[in-house]
């Protein structure tokens, strides 16, 4: 059984930093790409970041890319994503997510290519 466990959320005043971290079992996970998506109210899900199967290989939402950083850790079955500069704009739920093969490039960002979901993870930026 697939799953994936986020963890790290919190509240942070404008400016601070968070690292999230997805945590997976069940899965052989070098076999999965991991994206990290967000959700804030009134809003749709939306991909923040993506690191592929290997590592090798990053993508990132332009108003994140400079300020978030995702990575892989595989030994540990863990993906990360670091969040620096976070504003209030950066207030969301956000959820890992993880695919298996090699989608078509423009279907990277929709998130019906991620076949397992965390449950996502609360983060609030004060103001």
């Amino acid at each position: 059984q697939v799953q994936l466990v986020e963890s790290g959320g919190g509240l942070v005043q404008a400016g601070g930093s968070l690292r999230l971290s997805c945590a997976a079992s069940g899965v052989t996970f070098t076999d999965y790409a991991i994206g990290w998506f967000r959700q804030a109210p009134g809003r749709e899900r939306e991909l923040v970041a993506r690191i592929s199967k290997s590592g090798t290989s990053t993508l990132y939402t332009a108003a994140m890319k400079g300020r978030f950083t995702i990575s892989r850790d595989d030994a540990k079955n863990t993906a990360y994503l670091l969040m620096n500069g976070l504003n209030s704009e950066d207030t969301a739920v956000y959820y890992c997510a993880a695919h298996s093969g090699v989608p078509r490039p423009q279907t990277i960002r929709d998130q019906n290519t991620y076949g397992y979901w965390g449950q996502g993870t609360q983060v609030t930026v004060s103001s």
